[in-house]
């Protein structure tokens, strides 16, 4: 399907030959990401997924790395219509040596496991209803701020030539593809040491948020380093696949992640048309449009972040309000006593420890 439009696409003499090519390829590579997600909970441990969700991602994330500086060279080489042929038969080998080269899992789940869940289960389910908001909030975002945005602000706000913007491009790029491995490494080794992986991706959250503000009020450092935050958050897809691994059984695991990645994919393109309406209020001065409009445009886009992660982090606040209720009610003995048991370590998720606590 993938090289049946990049096919179309490089031989498209109208609009719409170019958006049904346009179609396909995303149908194509959509299968392949949800099949590579699939196939990492049915070949690894579950400890192990976001390692290797990390590995996953980073290879794909080259991608964004190849559409940047790379394929600016290559156009000038064999122009847009000779790219789209070489992605052809690029997309057409991978293809194949999926097919005849990776073996099939001798792993098979008992139908009854999952017999009795569906879609539903999945969108009705409380923790996938409190990851889903702050994964498609943020994730979406950086999607949509480095694929579309982020090249319009570097030239209106910033005052970058295009060899500049290429360049800084080019490291955004590098950014998400090396910060899945890093991501993916970070929550093997953190949830060795019994910290859990929403914990982690709670913490990109407020960097990313931390990264959008120092851009929008213009903190005089070079924007390179919060857009390199912003082009990370966009490889945080490796934690939160990582949680929907632990949260639903392993036959349901590829329609989990399928109804995250639709969360990801329709943030990220309600993101991109609603930073342009809100540009759009304000006339362009010569060609570019002013500072003001892109501020309030990214403001708006955090303050949705902020929320998300406020919702997120709910059942914490509850507990912390819990324990600080109890400090200043119980007597300085009990107290004691609950603090000690608050500090023995409890295996399992947030809403497992909160449990064990709260009993």
């Amino acid at each position: 399907m993938a090289a049946g439009g990049a096919t179309l696409f490089g031989t498209a003499t109208g609009f719409s030959e170019l958006l049904v090519a346009r179609a396909m390829i995303g149908l194509g590579v959509a299968a392949s990401l949800m099949a590579g997600l699939k196939a990492v909970v049915i070949w690894f441990p579950r400890e192990r997924i976001a390692l290797v969700n990390g590995c996953m991602i980073m290879l794909g994330s080259l991608g964004a790395v190849t559409a940047t500086a790379p394929t600016d060279w290559v156009l000038d080489w064999i122009g847009w219509r000779g790219l789209f042929e070489v992605l052809t038969f690029a997309t057409i080998a991978v293809a194949a040596f999926t097919y005849f080269g990776v073996p099939e899992s001798s792993s098979n789940e008992a139908a009854s496991t999952t017999s009795r869940l569906t879609l539903w289960s999945v969108y009705s389910d409380a923790r996938f209803l409190r990851l889903a908001p702050l994964s498609a909030a943020c994730i979406g975002s950086s999607w949509a701020l480095q694929s579309l945005w982020a090249a319009p602000w570097l030239t209106d706000v910033e005052g970058l030539d295009r060899h500049s913007l290429m360049t800084q491009l080019f490291i955004m790029a590098l950014a998400i593809s090396f910060g899945a491995l890093l991501l993916g490494v970070m929550a093997d080794r953190l949830r060795r040491r019994g910290t859990t992986t929403e914990i982690l991706i709670a913490g990109m959250a407020g960097v990313f948020i931390a990264a959008e503000l120092a851009l929008i009020l213009r903190v005089p450092m070079p924007s390179l380093l919060p857009w390199c935050a912003v082009s990370v958050m966009g490889a945080a897809t490796v934690l939160s696949y990582a949680m929907i691994a632990d949260y639903f059984p392993q036959g349901l695991a590829a329609r989990a992640n399928g109804a995250l990645n639709l969360a990801h994919f329709g943030s990220a393109f309600a993101v991109q048309y609603g930073i342009g309406l809100v540009v759009g209020q304000w006339a362009p001065q010569d060609g570019h449009y002013p500072v003001m409009a892109y501020q309030f445009a990214f403001g708006l886009s955090a303050a949705f972040q902020a929320a998300a992660l406020l919702w997120f982090a709910v059942p914490w606040l509850r507990t912390l309000s819990r324990h600080l209720y109890a400090s200043l009610t119980r007597p300085f003995a009990e107290r004691d006593s609950q603090a000690e048991f608050v500090m023995v370590p409890v295996e399992g998720s947030i809403l497992e420890a909160r449990e064990a606590v709260e009993w």
